[in-house]
Protein backbone atom coordinates (compact mmCIF):
# COMPACT_ATOMS: atom_id res chain seq x y z
CA UNK A 1 0.00 0.00 0.00
CA UNK A 2 1.88 3.15 -1.34
CA UNK A 3 -0.62 5.85 -1.12
CA UNK A 4 -3.20 5.58 1.70
CA UNK A 5 -6.74 6.06 0.95
CA UNK A 6 -7.52 7.90 4.25
CA UNK A 7 -4.75 10.38 4.51
CA UNK A 8 -5.84 12.04 7.38
CA UNK A 9 -8.49 10.00 9.56
CA UNK A 10 -9.88 11.14 12.56
CA UNK A 11 -7.51 10.28 15.96
CA UNK A 12 -9.00 10.21 19.58
CA UNK A 13 -6.55 9.97 21.99
CA UNK A 14 -6.22 6.52 23.93
CA UNK A 15 -7.28 7.60 27.09
CA UNK A 16 -10.18 9.08 25.92
CA UNK A 17 -11.42 5.70 25.06
CA UNK A 18 -14.22 3.59 27.21
CA UNK A 19 -12.68 1.68 29.98
CA UNK A 20 -13.97 -0.27 32.54
CA UNK A 21 -13.92 1.65 35.61
CA UNK A 22 -12.10 0.89 38.83
CA UNK A 23 -15.15 -0.10 40.97
CA UNK A 24 -15.51 -3.01 39.11
CA UNK A 25 -11.47 -4.30 39.40
CA UNK A 26 -12.31 -3.69 43.24
CA UNK A 27 -15.40 -5.70 43.01
CA UNK A 28 -13.34 -8.54 40.98
CA UNK A 29 -10.68 -8.41 43.69
CA UNK A 30 -13.01 -8.23 46.25
CA UNK A 31 -14.94 -11.51 44.92
CA UNK A 32 -12.04 -13.75 44.57
CA UNK A 33 -10.91 -12.94 48.30
CA UNK A 34 -13.99 -13.86 49.46
CA UNK A 35 -13.43 -17.36 47.29
CA UNK A 36 -9.67 -17.67 49.12
CA UNK A 37 -11.34 -17.10 52.42
CA UNK A 38 -14.20 -19.85 51.35
CA UNK A 39 -11.79 -22.53 50.31
CA UNK A 40 -9.19 -21.44 53.19
CA UNK A 41 -12.29 -22.80 55.76
CA UNK A 42 -13.45 -25.35 53.78
CA UNK A 43 -9.47 -26.97 53.48
CA UNK A 44 -9.06 -26.57 57.24
CA UNK A 45 -12.13 -28.73 58.10
CA UNK A 46 -13.75 -26.08 59.37
CA UNK A 47 -17.49 -26.78 60.81
CA UNK A 48 -17.90 -29.59 57.18
CA UNK A 49 -21.72 -27.88 57.74
CA UNK A 50 -20.10 -24.75 55.56
CA UNK A 51 -20.83 -26.75 52.01
CA UNK A 52 -24.48 -27.85 53.13
CA UNK A 53 -25.44 -24.07 54.38
CA UNK A 54 -24.14 -22.19 51.51
CA UNK A 55 -24.18 -24.93 48.28
CA UNK A 56 -25.43 -22.38 45.88
CA UNK A 57 -21.77 -20.16 46.22
CA UNK A 58 -19.84 -23.70 45.43
CA UNK A 59 -21.91 -25.32 42.49
CA UNK A 60 -23.06 -21.59 40.83
CA UNK A 61 -19.48 -21.16 39.87
CA UNK A 62 -19.39 -24.25 37.99
CA UNK A 63 -22.34 -23.72 35.77
CA UNK A 64 -22.78 -19.75 35.64
CA UNK A 65 -19.75 -17.55 34.61
CA UNK A 66 -19.63 -13.82 34.85
CA UNK A 67 -21.87 -12.81 31.63
CA UNK A 68 -19.47 -11.05 28.78
CA UNK A 69 -20.43 -7.32 28.19
CA UNK A 70 -20.32 -4.78 25.67
CA UNK A 71 -17.00 -3.45 27.96
CA UNK A 72 -15.27 -6.96 27.43
CA UNK A 73 -15.81 -7.08 24.21
CA UNK A 74 -14.60 -3.75 23.31
CA UNK A 75 -11.63 -4.32 25.48
CA UNK A 76 -10.87 -6.83 23.02
CA UNK A 77 -10.70 -5.16 19.71
CA UNK A 78 -10.34 -1.74 20.36
CA UNK A 79 -6.40 -2.26 20.74
CA UNK A 80 -6.29 -4.09 17.13
CA UNK A 81 -4.13 -2.34 14.80
CA UNK A 82 -5.64 -0.64 11.81
CA UNK A 83 -4.15 -1.83 8.57
CA UNK A 84 -3.30 1.18 6.88
CA UNK A 85 -2.46 3.42 9.92
CA UNK A 86 -0.10 2.99 13.21
CA UNK A 87 -3.40 3.76 15.25
CA UNK A 88 -6.13 1.11 16.77
CA UNK A 89 -9.53 0.64 15.60
CA UNK A 90 -10.42 2.53 18.88
CA UNK A 91 -8.40 5.61 18.25
CA UNK A 92 -9.85 5.97 14.76
CA UNK A 93 -13.45 5.29 16.14
CA UNK A 94 -13.72 2.59 13.31
CA UNK A 95 -15.20 0.42 16.68
CA UNK A 96 -17.23 2.50 19.49
CA UNK A 97 -18.42 0.73 22.95
CA UNK A 98 -21.95 2.15 21.93
CA UNK A 99 -21.82 -0.03 18.72
CA UNK A 100 -21.41 -3.19 20.74
CA UNK A 101 -24.44 -5.76 21.55
CA UNK A 102 -23.72 -8.55 23.64
CA UNK A 103 -26.39 -11.04 24.73
CA UNK A 104 -25.31 -13.36 27.33
CA UNK A 105 -27.09 -15.45 30.28
CA UNK A 106 -23.70 -16.09 31.70
CA UNK A 107 -24.93 -20.02 31.50
CA UNK A 108 -22.57 -22.11 29.68
CA UNK A 109 -24.83 -24.44 28.13
CA UNK A 110 -27.13 -21.34 26.65
CA UNK A 111 -26.09 -19.55 22.96
CA UNK A 112 -25.14 -15.91 23.08
CA UNK A 113 -24.72 -13.14 20.64
CA UNK A 114 -22.11 -10.38 19.85
CA UNK A 115 -23.04 -8.12 17.78
CA UNK A 116 -20.68 -4.74 16.09
CA UNK A 117 -21.46 -2.26 14.23
CA UNK A 118 -17.95 -0.98 12.73
CA UNK A 119 -17.48 2.66 11.13
CA UNK A 120 -15.02 2.81 8.23
CA UNK A 121 -13.25 6.27 8.68
CA UNK A 122 -14.28 6.94 4.71
CA UNK A 123 -17.37 5.45 2.50
CA UNK A 124 -15.07 4.14 -0.02
CA UNK A 125 -12.50 2.09 2.48
CA UNK A 126 -11.53 -0.98 0.59
CA UNK A 127 -9.97 -2.14 4.06
CA UNK A 128 -13.22 -2.52 5.58
CA UNK A 129 -13.71 -6.27 4.84
CA UNK A 130 -10.49 -6.56 6.47
CA UNK A 131 -10.76 -5.01 9.42
CA UNK A 132 -13.82 -6.98 9.79
CA UNK A 133 -12.23 -10.22 9.34
CA UNK A 134 -9.72 -8.91 12.02
CA UNK A 135 -12.15 -8.46 14.47
CA UNK A 136 -13.76 -11.85 13.66
CA UNK A 137 -10.14 -13.86 14.36
CA UNK A 138 -9.94 -11.98 17.23
CA UNK A 139 -12.84 -13.23 19.10
CA UNK A 140 -13.39 -16.19 17.45
CA UNK A 141 -9.79 -16.36 19.52
CA UNK A 142 -10.78 -15.34 22.97
CA UNK A 143 -14.52 -16.15 23.55
CA UNK A 144 -16.45 -19.26 23.94
CA UNK A 145 -17.43 -21.07 21.24
CA UNK A 146 -21.45 -20.62 22.26
CA UNK A 147 -20.84 -17.04 21.08
CA UNK A 148 -22.76 -16.07 17.90
CA UNK A 149 -20.36 -13.29 16.35
CA UNK A 150 -22.29 -10.86 13.89
CA UNK A 151 -20.24 -7.89 12.10
CA UNK A 152 -21.68 -5.16 10.23
CA UNK A 153 -20.92 -1.86 9.27
CA UNK A 154 -22.98 0.74 10.51
CA UNK A 155 -25.72 1.79 8.30
CA UNK A 156 -24.84 4.74 5.93
CA UNK A 157 -20.89 4.26 6.39
CA UNK A 158 -19.99 2.55 3.76
CA UNK A 159 -20.90 2.39 -0.21
CA UNK A 160 -20.88 -1.19 -0.06
CA UNK A 161 -22.38 -1.59 3.00
CA UNK A 162 -24.63 -4.42 1.68
CA UNK A 163 -21.75 -6.59 0.36
CA UNK A 164 -19.33 -6.13 2.96
CA UNK A 165 -21.90 -7.23 5.32
CA UNK A 166 -22.33 -10.54 3.41
CA UNK A 167 -18.27 -11.15 2.82
CA UNK A 168 -18.42 -10.63 6.88
CA UNK A 169 -21.32 -12.72 8.46
CA UNK A 170 -20.66 -15.58 5.58
CA UNK A 171 -18.88 -18.69 7.32
CA UNK A 172 -17.98 -19.97 4.31
CA UNK A 173 -16.13 -16.75 2.95
CA UNK A 174 -15.03 -16.52 6.46
CA UNK A 175 -13.15 -19.38 6.25
CA UNK A 176 -11.58 -19.20 2.97
CA UNK A 177 -9.82 -16.24 3.64
CA UNK A 178 -8.48 -17.81 7.06
CA UNK A 179 -6.67 -20.28 4.84
CA UNK A 180 -5.35 -17.70 2.93
CA UNK A 181 -1.67 -17.05 4.06
CA UNK A 182 -0.88 -13.61 2.99
CA UNK A 183 -4.18 -12.81 4.53
CA UNK A 184 -3.78 -14.36 7.53
CA UNK A 185 -0.14 -12.16 8.22
CA UNK A 186 -1.57 -9.40 7.66
CA UNK A 187 -4.91 -10.17 10.25
CA UNK A 188 -1.51 -11.71 12.82
CA UNK A 189 0.12 -7.73 12.11
CA UNK A 190 -3.38 -5.98 12.84
CA UNK A 191 -3.68 -8.40 16.32
CA UNK A 192 -0.21 -8.07 17.26
CA UNK A 193 -1.01 -4.68 19.30
CA UNK A 194 -3.78 -6.38 21.01
CA UNK A 195 -3.75 -6.59 25.40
Amino acid sequence: MSEPINANPTVLDVNALPTRGEDHKQEKALDSQVQELLSLAIDHGVDSDVQSQAPSLLSDSEEQEDPIDPQEIFDLIAHISDPEHPLTLGQLAVVNLSDIKVIDSGNRDEMGEVIIKITPTITHCSLATLIGLGIRVRLDRCLPVRFRITILLKEGSHQSENQVNKQLNDKERVAAACENDQLLNVISKMLATCK
